[in-house]
């Protein structure tokens, strides 16, 4: 009862904070280089940046907001089991430290892509999913919402950096393979429950990922890898 108590009144105080967590994220406004002629390389990647951050951040309340409300607690850390693999474990991105710190900058960049537009579809997804359960939080579902537009938007940045740092011309190829993403909507509830709960926990360590690789990239530039 205690923690129920501490937990809605910790969820008002998101609520309110949220509209000023918000304002933080500066747009990127780039659907292509020449729509952002004014905006130097240096900026263009600290704004990335800037939304990678975002995005990890509001995955991770998102994620414990909906194991609180919905994963019974037995269950909980129990997604990545078997039958329970993240959608993009087939693609070809480095995840050991040793592998991550010899890929090259073009690599770092085209990996950041292949994880924003891996998880697209499955963010969509999810804001349908959320809406058929019972009581979902009206926070839960403008979170969900959010990141999807907001990956949508680091997509374009990513796009564009691409175009600026390595010369090469937009990228338009999709990485995402429609055999990661298969949804069977006959599940009884739990089981709806727990598949979604892997896809906010996988979503949570790829938005690191994403994160991590463009601080990387960020120090490589500015010659500052402590």
């Amino acid at each position: 009862f205690f923690f129920k108590i501490v937990f809605r009144t910790v969820g008002r105080w998101v609520v309110l904070l949220w509209p000023l967590l918000l304002i933080k994220c500066v747009p990127l406004d780039c659907q292509d280089e020449q729509s952002c002629p004014s905006i130097s390389q240096e900026k263009l990647l600290d704004r990335v940046i800037q939304h990678a951050e975002l995005i990890y951040r509001v995955s991770e309340d998102s994620c414990t907001l909906f194991e609180e409300m919905f994963v019974p607690f037995p269950l909980r850390l129990q997604s990545n089991q078997a039958g329970y693999a993240c959608i993009t474990k087939a693609l070809p991105i480095p995840s050991s430290r040793s592998e991550i710190q010899q890929i090259s900058d073009q690599y770092l960049l085209h990996s950041v892509l292949m994880l924003v537009r891996s998880w697209i579809e499955p963010l969509v997804y999810l804001q349908t999913t959320l809406e058929r359960y019972d009581n979902a939080p009206d926070l839960l579902l403008n979170k969900t919402k959010w990141l999807s537009e907001k990956l949508l938007s680091l997509e374009q940045g990513v796009l564009v950096l691409i175009t600026k740092m390595l010369n090469e011309g937009m990228v338009s190829t999709s990485y995402s393979d429609p055999s990661l993403v298969q949804y069977d909507m006959q599940l009884d509830m739990l089981e709806s429950i727990m598949r979604d709960y892997t896809l906010f926990n996988c979503f949570k360590k790829d938005a690191h990922k994403m994160e991590a690789f463009l601080k990387l990239l960020k120090c490589r530039q500015t010659n500052n890898c402590a």
